[in-house]
């Protein structure tokens, strides 16, 4: 399990501040875009619901990417 999922299992009160920080993003302008971008994507490439692919955008693009399997395509970037 990845550090940060088993941090906020084991601290509740952080984990509601940040769920509640990330719904304040997702109604903003750039947090709605990235949703649009990410559902006609996985539209596109025909990834239904409960896949274990992910929709995986392209270095600096919004509308092309490839499947990707989700594990790969959340791992953390910088270690």
């Amino acid at each position: 399990m990845a550090g940060t999922a088993e941090y906020y299992r084991k601290n509740p009160e952080a984990r509601r501040k940040r769920l509640k920080q990330q719904a304040k993003y997702n109604k903003t302008a750039k947090g709605k875009l990235l949703i649009r971008n990410a559902q006609k994507l996985r539209d596109q490439l025909k990834i239904p619901k409960g896949s274990k692919m992910d929709a995986a955008h392209y270095n600096g693009s919004n509308t092309k990417g490839r499947p990707q399997h989700r594990s790969i395509n959340r791992k953390s970037r910088t270690k």
